[in-house]
């Protein structure tokens, strides 16, 4: 029977605080969990955002937008690495498109924010000695948007698509 651990009770304290919150707090608690206002002031969507994002930190997912060196020991820890990233590729806006990159020029033509680019980062990665394969979902957005951390309705339909994509890979290697 597994048991709670220190971290998970504290998750599920926090998580039931939110269930008690009020609108303007949930909304106010979604700018400190993403670091941007919410568009939607549905109670139960923003209990649920920001519940996912807590488990989310809690259990190791590294969150949307985080780049550059602070990927790399992450990586490098990895059992098994899956990345879903923009890409500005001349697919049609929201394609989604399953690599496995060892260099940088197998890597999608991209925008990033980041201080170093994940092209640069995946061949310091591979440099280093490491023979993880890297799966890299990447999701073609248009080019002329701003870059910012929330999606496009695009974006978030390829989004979900990239996610169930993974899973039902995930699925059938643990079938294997």
């Amino acid at each position: 029977m597994r048991t709670e651990n220190g971290m998970e009770t504290a998750m599920r304290k926090e998580i039931d605080e939110l269930s008690r919150m009020t609108v303007g707090q949930l909304r106010q608690k979604y700018i400190e969990a993403f670091g941007e206002e919410s568009r939607s002031n549905h109670k139960q969507f923003l209990f649920r955002r920001i519940a996912w994002r807590i488990q989310a930190l809690a259990e190791g997912e590294l969150p949307g937008g985080t780049g550059g060196f602070v990927l790399l020991e992450p990586l490098q820890l990895a059992a098994r690495i899956i990345m879903i990233d923009a890409s500005a590729d001349n697919n049609p806006i929201g394609t989604v498109t399953r690599t496995t990159p060892r260099f940088s020029r197998d890597y999608p033509p991209t925008l990033t924010a980041h201080d170093i680019g994940v092209k640069d980062l995946l061949d310091v990665f591979h440099m280093r000695g490491s023979d993880h394969e890297v799966v890299l979902y990447a999701i073609t957005i248009d080019p002329q948007q701003p870059i910012r951390m929330s999606l496009s309705p695009e974006g978030e339909a390829a989004a979900a698509e990239a996610v169930q994509r993974i899973l039902a890979e995930l699925q059938a290697q643990a079938a294997t």
